[in-house]
């Protein structure tokens, strides 16, 4: 199952001998994290969808090995379709990275309402006005990335967009698109700020959750369990 997974194919190329186990093995613990929380619905993007067919086709060869019917629930993606694959604003052929090299291929939680400004000013675009309807968007793998993240932000719908600023250049696009993303994240950047000032608070939030996730997986190991036939640890 392993060894079907496209995202390590793609990664590891030609060079398969050489990759990493962790690279190899990471579905594993994706899986592992979602059915120990018995989750029913996960929120993924398109590349990760691959991750959870594994991670059900683990939950039901669990449940039909250990006759165990609906003990892991099968979980169900939520994908949502405009904004499924954020890509970087330098090559959107490639997805949206923090470890690009280039500081300007991706919008930081952390950045300023200056540097949103001016990377989104600095985003490929074609050579061209707005296209005029969806598919010649589809055909502009830039300008479709620009107009998923502002569908993504302001919650109006790729076709609305398109019909507002058909024909024109992109300066007033992009102003806006700055806008739409400089009023939706401030807040958060400025809350994450000030938490970071705060390390008493956050540890103790840090371990307030540990302990609440400990004690739900704890349940659910300890029924995987009984039910395999292993002994626990009850130390």
């Amino acid at each position: 199952w392993l060894n079907r997974m496209t995202q390590f194919k793609d990664k590891a190329g030609k060079d398969k001998e050489n990759a990493s186990s962790g690279l190899f093995i990471y579905p594993n613990l994706m899986a592992a994290d979602i059915l120990i929380y018995k989750a029913t619905h996960v929120p993924v993007g398109n590349d990760q969808k691959q991750h959870l067919e594994l991670t059900r086709d683990i939950a039901q060869k669990f449940n039909r090995d250990y006759k165990c019917e609906n003990f892991f629930p099968v979980p169900e993606p939520i994908i949502d379709q405009d904004i499924s694959r954020i890509m970087s604003l330098k090559n959107a052929n490639q997805k949206m990275s923090k470890s690009d090299p280039s500081e300007f291929a991706c919008i930081s939680l952390l950045d300023e309402s200056d540097e949103i400004i001016k990377k989104i000013k600095k985003a490929k675009t074609a050579d061209t006005v707005m296209p005029e309807n969806i598919e010649e968007v589809l055909k502009l793998s830039e300008i479709n990335n620009l107009l998923n993240i502002y569908t993504g932000f302001s919650g109006i719908k790729k076709l609305k967009l398109i019909e507002q600023y058909k024909g024109q250049n992109f300066s007033n696009f992009k102003s806006d698109l700055s806008d739409i993303l400089i009023e939706k994240m401030n807040p958060i950047t400025n809350e994450i700020k000030k938490l970071m000032n705060d390390k008493g608070f956050l540890l103790e939030t840090l371990r307030d959750g540990k302990d609440k996730a400990n004690e739900v997986a704890q349940k659910t190991l300890n029924d995987v369990y009984d039910i395999v036939g292993l002994l626990r640890n009850e130390t």
